[in-house]
């Protein structure tokens, strides 16, 4: 076994293989870019070695740089994790000329899956079905449209080097084809330095089912279940489940067989997953194989209670499979969720900023949380904006759902917009329930899911204008300049001569704005509140103590927990209705006028990236809708389009630059 492994990758995957190696007693070395100087990775690993500047082709991307650092510190082997240079042949090839130990599959095998056009080739000959397409390498655009043509729409069109959902994109009518291969093709070389295109025919309501497999240097081989995959947004999965529900012992066992069939045919070695399209016919169908550990590998571990890192670190040092195909069984049911910094609301656009407030569910046997980041980290622009994955299992699928729907509202973040609504909504939807899913399921289902849930924000008002007060109140003791009990000034309590003592407060939430009057009164030494909001009238009672809120409504006594960002803050409700957290964007306390006015005509940056390209000229007459610039982050495309007819006369930054999410992108003449 090999006495020290550099990881060569970042976040929560370089954290969950240093857990694995230092319970195997070895050591572990880190790599870091600027971005990641004080990452955890770093922090965790036994050394770490600085590779380069903050984006990913400069740092985690130079295979040389990685090869340096493993001679550097005597590394016997090298774990890539999945993304970078995972899946980099040439990685592998020049780890096996320093003689160092690449704990992944053999060169040829990586070669092989690597080009999607040719592992279509190569499971043909292994009798592995496939999905009708075509492969080639006549790339021209009019070859590849006929092939579309002939399959009829909707069509899939799909970077050959791809994955994690690059380079992909579905055309369901023939005058759409053109801008999607472009676009496709220019995403594809932005994220793989490759552009060649194969193009499927699109199934529009299969599972996507994946099967684990492993194989060692001896010839053995063996599946450990499958995954369900199906819930999926922009081509990524969002929440994975194992085992796949209502999938019959024999199917599993038939799709088991077919994937050990397609890791032999390339002479595989270590961990693989092969993924499959599942049609409800029972009929299945070969869609790649990724040749390493993947990022849903936890659901399959609770499952079987293998340590899949642990199994590729012993195969990769030239031990046999530790078990036999017999000896491996499902036991209950796991569900992972992938909490990113994203906004859903805008078609998932990735989100960047400071971890201020971070508290995850408790681990314990039902509940796992992999994670690379911790409170007061940067979500940066250089990397992809995932923040953990949060696992559960329990003993049969209903409970585990049920596991899974608490343990989301006990994610607490603020400081970055997430998902984490968004995935309670997907867990909570009783089609997800009963297990009706496929591959459209977010589709299908965007009422649902994508609910924001404000009729319930009338009655979570009072909570959140009560904090407010209570805060005020808090400060502005601080800040008295007087001990005088009977001072007003001395009692914050909007003390008026002749009036009632009553704050106003607006509150900015979810980008609607709520007025709420709250009235102090007091009876003997009992202080209480009448918060008036939405045409109701509520009896409140609070104090706040460090980060929590102890709040009493109509009698109903409450504890929440508080992230507060000065003007900005969130309110963590536990068994309330659906709504876990409550953001309040903007306060105003007292309030005279809170109206403002004031706009440009200039259209602003969603998020903090590149742009990459500019789609008009100056002084262009365009459309309302029409795409005006395309911006780049983490790897995904943005396109800024037009709020309404009108003329651009200005652009403010040229392609290439770096652009400030907020900053104004163009002047934009609406007259």
């Amino acid at each position: 076994m090999f006495n020290k492994i550099l990881i060569a990758n970042r976040g929560e995957i370089a954290c969950r293989v240093i857990a694995t190696a230092r319970k195997m007693g070895i050591k572990t070395v880190a790599v870091y870019s600027d971005a990641d100087r004080q990452a955890m990775h770093v922090t965790l690993a036994d050394e770490a070695i600085y590779i380069g500047a903050a984006p990913a082709k400069d740092s985690y991307l130079q295979p040389q740089k990685v090869i340096d650092a493993a001679i550097k510190t005597n590394a016997q082997a090298i774990h890539p994790g999945y993304g970078f240079l995972s899946e980099n042949a040439e990685f592998c090839r020049l780890c096996q000329s320093h003689n160092i130990a690449f704990i992944g599959p053999p060169v040829a095998a990586i070669e092989a899956m690597g080009s999607k056009s040719a592992a279509k080739a190569i499971m043909e000959k292994a009798n592995v079905p496939l999905v009708p397409g075509y492969h080639g390498d006549d790339q021209s655009e009019d070859l590849i449209k006929q092939h579309a043509d002939a399959m009829g729409y909707p069509v899939l069109l799909k970077a050959a080097a791809g994955g994690g959902g690059k380079g992909m994109r579905q055309v369901w009518h023939e005058e759409e084809f053109s801008n999607a291969l472009a676009a496709a093709k220019r995403e594809s070389l932005a994220a793989f330095n490759d552009d060649i295109m194969l193009v499927e025919k699109y199934l529009t309501q299969p599972r996507h089912i994946e099967i684990q497999v492993f194989c060692d240097d001896f010839d053995n081989a063996v599946y450990l279940f499958e995954r369900d995959c199906s819930v999926q947004r922009r081509h990524q999965k969002v929440i994975e489940e194992a085992p796949a529900p209502g999938l019959s012992e024999a199917v599993r066992e038939k799709m088991g067989q077919a994937a050990i069939a397609a890791a032999k045919a390339i002479g595989y070695r270590g961990a693989g997953t092969v993924e499959f399209l599942y049609e409800r016919d029972g009929s299945f169908y070969f869609m790649e194989m990724n040749t390493r550990l993947q990022v849903e590998h936890p659901v399959t571990e609770m499952i079987t209670g293998q340590d899949l890192v642990e199994w590729q670190l012993r195969v990769a040092a030239g031990e046999a499979l530790p078990v036999k195909q017999n000896a491996l069984r499902i036991n209950g049911h796991a569900f992972e969720a992938r909490i990113y910094a994203e906004d859903p609301k805008q078609d998932f656009l990735p989100a960047t900023g400071t971890l201020n407030f971070l508290k995850a569910p408790a681990e314990n046997d039902h509940v796992r949380v992999d994670t690379g980041v911790r409170q007061g980290d940067e979500v940066s622009v250089y990397y992809d904006p995932m923040i953990a994955k949060l696992i559960v299992w329990d003993e049969d699928r209903d409970k585990a759902l049920a596991r899974l729907r608490q343990a989301l509202k006990h994610y607490q973040i603020q400081g970055v917009t997430t998902n984490i609504d968004f995935l309670y909504n997907v867990a909570s939807n009783p089609a997800f329930a009963q297990a009706d899913v496929d591959t459209s399921f977010i589709d299908t289902h965007q009422s649902h899911l994508f609910n924001e849930h404000v009729g319930e924000i009338d009655a979570l008002l009072p909570f959140a204008a009560t904090y407010v007060l209570l805060k005020q109140k808090r400060c502005n003791q601080l800040l008295s300049s007087t001990n005088d009990p009977y001072s007003p000034w001395h009692n914050n309590n909007a003390w008026r001569a002749n009036e009632k003592n009553l704050h106003r407060i607006l509150l900015n939430i979810q980008s609607q704005s709520f007025e709420v009057e709250v009235e102090e009164r007091r009876e003997g030494d009992q202080q209480y509140y009448l918060v008036k909001c939405q045409a109701q009238t509520y009896d409140v009672q609070g104090q706040l103590l460090d980060d929590r809120l102890l709040i009493t409504v109509n009698g109903h006594r409450r504890q929440l927990v508080v992230a507060d960002q000065g003007l900005s803050f969130t309110l963590f409700f536990d068994q309330l209705g659906e709504q876990g957290a409550l953001t309040c964007t903007q306060v105003m306390n007292d309030y005279n006028d809170a109206n403002d006015d004031s706009s440009d005509n200039g259209l602003q940056a969603p998020m903090n990236g590149t742009l990459i390209a500019t789609l008009v000229d100056i002084d262009e007459t365009v459309t309302k809708g029409q795409a005006l610039m395309i911006m780049e982050a983490m790897k995904m495309e943005h396109t800024i389009v037009a709020p309404s007819d009108g003329k651009v006369i200005e652009f403010y930054y040229h392609n290439g630059d770096m652009v400030d999410g907020g900053s104004p992108l163009l002047a934009f003449d609406n007259k």
